[in-house]
């Protein structure tokens, strides 16, 4: 399995605060990022559109400690992202699963949404909206509309 965060926005700004995955009754994290210095040796910027706006790593214009607060920040307005990193060991379907990430938005938005996507594995470079993924999941925004998406993969479909 892979983790990838899928942002796909029109004028917003926002950031993975953090991205845990873990197995809630054994407490085994499987995945963490806290976007240090090394984070872009984790990380693989999309190629599969040459228009795809790039992540930056910022806490923001607000924040608690900015040391420990960082994230991935779009750095353009009106842009679609696709960004994906693998997770450091393959893991089984465990019973409980639990997936967290934080988006903060600071500016006002007209239409856009960031997702993560739980997948098989691909190339990362061609990472896309079709590509195929079991979980996939995040907020929605467009218009007066605002909602999160949740889906999961159910046979094939």
């Amino acid at each position: 399995y892979q983790r990838r965060v899928h942002g796909v926005e029109m004028g917003l700004r926002f950031w993975v605060v953090s991205i845990i995955l873990c197995h809630a009754a054994l407490g085994k994290t499987f995945f963490k990022e806290t976007f240090d210095s090394t984070w872009g040796d984790r990380w693989v910027q999309s190629k599969a559109k040459s228009d795809y706006g790039k992540y930056k790593v910022s806490a923001g214009k607000f924040y608690g400690d900015k040391e420990i607060n960082q994230g991935l920040q779009t750095s353009e307005d009106a842009k679609f992202y696709a960004i994906s990193s693998k997770f450091p060991e393959p893991f089984d379907s465990p019973d409980t699963l639990v997936i967290q990430f934080s988006v903060k938005h600071e500016q006002d938005i007209d239409c856009g949404g960031g997702y993560v996507k739980v997948a098989p594995d691909f190339d990362l470079e061609k990472f896309e909206g079709e590509t195929k993924y079991h979980i996939m999941f995040g907020p929605d925004i467009c218009g007066a509309t605002k909602k999160i998406h949740f889906i999961f993969e159910y046979k094939g479909q």
